[in-house]
């Protein structure tokens, strides 16, 4: 759109010559700020976002020419279960001709600095975020140039008007549980991720649920936690095994953390499943190649990936379309993992 074509607020319609005034500076500083490029202060772009941002200023209702191509952010790219979900949206992406710039989030599952603006002058057709988010200011400034966006396995709580694909975490977190208590084990462990993943805490309330249908007590030393890391399984598990009372039993919420249990075990001179059953979570293609193979519970995470790269192309064409969460089947898998507990 050129510079000067008006353009629809909420409450009534400005041009960005108006903006510019409000803001003091030219039409072409406000281009600058609103493509994300260079050449303007700090102090002057916040200026210019804010007043863009208190006008309700979008760019949705203006045809802009857009990159064929999807903006991918990913927590842990080199993780297998990053890996698994850029290489579903690269397959979709691919066969719908269209390219894809995948960026990797840092510890606290936010973009590295300048990565909005670099979005903003890519311009692509949409942004699906993997187990990563956004800080407020930095959605609205994307949403107000109308690059839509979907979550996948989304970090902490979803806004609600951003769209995100996940699992049915409390029901993968109860079937694991439950799987284990039909075998017989009532002294059941659990290594859960961090407090602020939605999906962390969906599981451990799962668990709960399961051992409270049965009359089991939630034992509060047979909780640890971690980042779904493989060390998170080896130093739990450890920790788990060297209690008074250990468990006969350790859900493991990611399949990471059922590998470092299974580490841990063996440092320890013990079996799986004979002196311990090890349930995993994910069902990544390491799981079937453990030993003993894993049992686990999947998560649907190729439909997942694959769903979220139809929606955000779909919403690009239709912005207005009503969508807010969907949560994919959880199931579990039986491998050679687990058996009833000895004696």
């Amino acid at each position: 759109m050129s510079d000067g074509e008006a353009i629809t607020t909420h409450a009534s319609r400005a041009t960005l010559a108006e903006v510019a005034a409000l803001a003091r500076v030219s039409v072409a500083t406000v281009s600058k700020v609103l493509n994300g490029r260079a050449g303007v202060s700090a102090e002057t772009r916040s200026r210019v976002e804010a007043l863009l941002n208190d006008r309700n200023y979008n760019r949705r209702s203006t045809p802009q020419a857009t990159a064929s191509l999807i903006e991918v952010l990913c927590f842990e790219i080199d993780s297998p279960f990053g890996a698994a979900a850029i290489a579903s949206i690269e397959r979709v992406a691919r066969e719908q001709q269209m390219g894809m710039v995948v960026s990797a989030s840092d510890d606290d599952h936010l973009p590295a600095a300048g990565w909005v603006d670099g979005v903003l002058r890519r311009q692509p057709l949409g942004i699906i975020l993997v187990a990563a988010q956004l800080e407020s200011k930095d959605m609205q400034r994307l949403r107000s140039r109308g690059i839509p966006m979907v979550m996948i396995d989304p970090y902490g709580s979803p806004a609600s008007d951003a769209p995100s694909i996940g699992s049915a975490d409390w029901n993968g977190g109860f079937l694991a549980t439950q799987h284990l208590i039909g075998l017989g084990h009532t002294d059941i462990a659990i290594i859960t991720g961090p407090d602020s993943m939605m999906a962390s805490t969906a599981r451990l309330s799962g668990y709960r649920a399961a051992l409270d249908a049965a009359h089991l007590p939630v034992r509060s030393e047979y909780i640890r936690s971690g980042r779904f890391h493989h060390a998170d399984g080896v130093t739990g598990g450890r920790e788990l095994l060297a209690l008074p009372e250990p468990p006969t039993a350790i859900f493991a919420t990611s399949d990471l953390h059922a590998l470092g249990v299974y580490e841990a075990v063996r440092s320890l001179g013990k079996t799986i499943p004979g002196d311990v059953s090890v349930v995993g979570y994910d069902d990544l293609a390491i799981a079937k190649w453990a030993g003993p193979p894993l049992t686990t519970i999947r998560v649907p995470l190729a439909t997942m990936a694959e769903q979220a790269t139809h929606l955000v192309t779909r919403l690009r064409d239709e912005p207005e379309l009503a969508f807010s969460r969907v949560e994919l089947a959880t199931s579990l898998v039986v491998r050679e993992s687990t058996a009833p507990p000895r004696g």
